[in-house]
């Protein structure tokens, strides 16, 4: 099974008629896509209420990618808003917990920075981190090349496959240490996750100028790249059951589009996009 969705639902207004509340948006999201990843986790460990409502917002059959909370993966800069790291685990995982018990939670999303590279310390974190969110399905994205290089590649995918980590595919710019080739390789039966991020590789690194972040993301998928990405799929197949596939590319609103015409090449049911009410003054 594949399961294509975007990261976010907020920020495709290709999706939503004008005037659509954003309260309401995830709810119009859920018609077009069956899949979704949770952003805003990784900012701030957001409310059970959140996570209640979104829950019910959405069809039966819906599969959340939850991001974990930058506390939890070494990015967050400043003081913590947790006393210590026991009590933030805990409190994400009781966060997320009306996803869970609504059989809608497809997995939490462990992204690790560009400097959490391939040591024996670093493994010992993920170590750590597993114990700590129990039972839960995790994925795990790296976004230091040392984990796949070619004398570490085997051993990081039996790692992952030991300690029950789910691969997260990244298709992103090869642009130095910080970034990480993509790798068909399951590590769970059950479910893989695919990452499109573009390929943007003069703005991947801070090229870009002082709002390079804001165009990190900024790449449309040609329909050869697309058709590429079919054919990997038919490979992931092979090894794992369930395929969640999601674009990123959000910088320049191509995410939907591509997600749509991806669907289109595997003959999945799209339907089109809102109106537009075109603005004549």
């Amino acid at each position: 099974m594949i399961r294509i969705g975007l990261a976010g639902w907020g920020d495709h207004d290709e999706l939503y008629e004008k005037g659509t509340a954003a309260r309401d948006k995830l709810r119009v999201y859920g018609t077009y896509f069956g899949l979704v990843e949770v952003d805003s986790s990784f900012y701030a460990v957001q409310s059970r209420a959140n996570y209640e409502r979104w829950a019910a917002d959405t069809p039966q059959d819906f599969g959340f990618v939850i991001k974990a909370y930058q506390g939890m993966t070494g990015h967050q800069r400043g003081r913590s808003p947790f006393p210590d790291e026991e009590t933030m685990f805990g409190a994400f995982r009781e966060s997320i917990e009306p996803v869970r018990e609504a059989g809608k939670l497809k997995a939490v999303l462990f992204q690790y920075p560009p400097w959490f590279d391939c040591k024996k310390a670093h493994v010992e974190e993920l170590r750590l981190a597993r114990e700590r969110m129990g039972d839960l399905p995790l994925a795990l994205e790296f976004r230091h090349q040392s984990w796949f290089a070619e004398e570490m590649r085997e051993k990081t995918l039996s790692f992952m496959q030991r300690e029950g980590w789910i691969h997260s595919i990244c298709d992103e710019p090869q642009a130095g240490p910080g970034s990480v080739p993509t790798v068909l390789q399951a590590t769970d039966r059950r479910l893989t996750i695919v990452r499109m991020h573009g390929r943007n590789a003069a703005n991947w690194n801070g090229g870009g100028g002082p709002n390079w972040r804001e165009v990190r993301y900024l790449y449309n998928y040609s329909e050869e790249e697309l058709l590429e990405w079919k054919a990997n799929l038919a490979v992931l197949g092979e090894q794992t059951e369930e395929v969640c596939f999601i674009f990123n590319n959000n910088s320049g609103g191509h995410a939907a589009g591509n997600a749509v015409r991806l669907m289109e090449m595997l003959g999945q049911p799209v339907r089109p996009f809102a109106p537009q009410q075109l603005d004549l003054f």
